[in-house]
This record gives C-alpha cells, sequence and structure tokens, in this order.
C-alpha cells in the first residue's frame, strides 16, 4: 500500500470544465485534516476523506466547511461527482461542509445514525458550555435533497466497503474522550452512539477508516475483525480521539494495537500531539503521517 502526500497528475480526465480522477482506482485521498502537507491546501480542525473504489466515489466526512472546497480543486476532487455521502458522528468538525457538499449531489445516499442530528454539547474549563453538533443542515434538510439511510447495524455502502454502524463497548479503559453532552445544563452525557467506521477487505488485510473513534479505538478493532472473521487489519487510518487519554489507556492501547499486529497506522486528527508522538515511538515502522492530500493506494 503506498502513500503519497501529492496526488498523481496522471490519470486524469475531464467533464463539465473539471478535471478529476479516472475511475477504476482504489485509493483513498486525506481531503481535510489539521495539518497540509502541500502548498495551496488548507488544513482545519476537522477531517475528510475521498474514497475511491473502482467505478464509486465516496465521501467519508466534510470537515469544519471551510476547507473541503478549496482542497477539493487542488486535489481535483470532483465532489459533485460523489456517489454516496458518510458521516461517522455528528460533530460539527465532520460535518461543517455537509450541507454545502449536499446542494451540490442531490440524490445521492447520505449514510449516518439518526443520533448524529440530535443536539451536541462540550463542556468548557469554566463549565459553560458550547454547541459542538451538525450546524450546516439538518436531517429534514437532508431528506429533502436526498436519500438519507439511518445506520443501525453493518451497512454495505459500495465495492467492499462497509459501515461498522454502533460499535460495542467492552473495553474497561476507554471511554469518548471528552465532556460531551446532548443538552447545554451539560447534565445528560453523550455516549455518542452515533459514531462509526467504515472498513475495506482487501488482498493485505482490512482497512478501517475512523472519524473519532469515540467508541475507542479498540473496541473499533475488535469488532471489525469479529465481523471479518478475524482477518488481519492492514491499516488504521484516522483520528482516534486519543488527545484526553491518561498513561493507563495508552499502555492497554499501544498493547492491543500490538497484540493485533496493524500493520499501518495512520494517526491524526483528535489522536492528540502526545498520543501520537507515542504511536510513533512505540511503531516507528508502522507509523505514517496523513495531513491533507496524503493520498493512499488500496491493494487490488
Amino acid at each position: 500500500m503506498g502513500v503519497s502526500t501529492i496526488p498523481p497528475e496522471r490519470g486524469l480526465v475531464k467533464h463539465d470544465g473539471i478535471l478529476y480522477h479516472k475511475t477504476m482506482t482504489r485509493r483513498i485521498t486525506v481531503l481535510v485534516e489539521n495539518t497540509a502537507g502541500k502548498g495551496g491546501l488548507l488544513g482545519e480542525h476537522g477531517l475528510s476523506f475521498w474514497i475511491e473504489l473502482d467505478d464509486k466515489k465516496i465521501l467519508f466526512d466534510t470537515g469544519q466547511g471551510k476547507a473541503i472546497r478549496e482542497n477539493a480543486a487542488v486535489l481535483h476532487i470532483p465532489l459533485d461527482q460523489a456517489d454516496a455521502v458518510i458521516v461517522s458522528h455528528g460533530h460539527y468538525d465532520h460535518t461543517g461542509g455537509l450541507g454545502d457538499v449536499l446542494q451540490r449531489t442531490r440524490g445521492i445516499p447520505v449514510y449516518a445514525h439518526r443520533a448524529a442530528f440530535a443536539p451536541k454539547y462540550a463542556r468548557n474549563f469554566d463549565g459553560t458550555s458550547r454547541d459542538i453538533g451538525i450546524t450546516s443542515t439538518d436531517e429534514p434538510g437532508v431528506r429533502e435533497r436526498n436519500k438519507l439511510l439511518l445506520v443501525e447495524g453493518v451497512t454495505d455502502v459500495y465495492n467492499g466497503l462497509r459501515l461498522t454502524g454502533p460499535i460495542p463497548r467492552v473495553t474497561d479503559f476507554e471511554d469518548v474522550g471528552g465532556d460531551f453532552y446532548i443538552d447545554p445544563q451539560c447534565t445528560q452525557p453523550d455516549e455518542l452512539p452515533d459514531d462509526m467506521a467504515a472498513f475495506l477487505e482487501t488482498p493485505a488485510g482490512t482497512v478501517v477508516i475512523l472519524g473519532c473513534a469515540h467508541a475507542g479505538v479498540v473496541n473499533t478493532l475488535r469488532y471489525v475483525q469479529s465481523l471479518t472473521g478475524r482477518q488481519p487489519i492492514h491499516t488504521v487510518l484516522g483520528g482516534m480521539h486519543l488527545v484526553n487519554a491518561g498513561p493507563e489507556r495508552m499502555d492497554k492501547t499501544v498493547a492491543e494495537l500490538r497484540r493485533l499486529n496493524v500493520r499501518r497506522l495512520m494517526p491524526c486528527h483528535c489522536t492528540g500531539p502526545a498520543a501520537t508522538t507515542r504511536l510513533w515511538n512505540e511503531f516507528p515502522g508502522a507509523c505514517a503521517a496523513c495531513p491533507t492530500g496524503t493520498v493512499i493506494d488500496l491493494p487490488k
């Protein structure tokens, strides 16, 4: 599986004046991430992946909405050609561009858990709260323009890409990773049942695509393995929400990743600098960076 921070210029075709990648490819492009890996791209606290699987193009999350359009233009990614949109969970840094994208892609399926559209708040250090939910659109707005598919369990998307749906919480050391609530008074914790991952089985092993892994990265990987007949995990890509993880959680996470023998780790976004540094130190030959602009070729 190759990784590059420069999108290939070969293999482009033009449609309605827009250059985009030819189909019959299998790759993931990091469209939005906290950092940018090439001049002309924007980084923002958010995440979005453009997944190309043969003749299908799937948008996984949309970042905060400020960078996705400009980055797509630089990377020659035709957002209006998306065949589906996946919402990993309902936080603003993964859904801020959703309304804009759906204005361009009328009628395509949108995969999300019902709770993604529920109120979501985070508690500030001074005890006040801030709204961190979807602000770019709402459930009726999605239904008006597109086909909303509410994900309640394992779901097929296209060409082998599947969604976990809600992830069982079985470890004793993982939590949602922060002070999240469903009310502005911060009295009702948000367990984030909408959190889900995407995964794809390849000849080299399973590729797991995370939004924020609020269910816990270990819970997520264990569940994916249970769904794939214990197939080896080749790549784990995305946010692991270890930014607030203490030493015990990190120790147990590292031990579990070692037991799972993950071949490639690409932690980004909400993983946090300390946790990312720890993972790079623990798995020096397996970690790879994935700033905005990274292109990951998938085994065919």
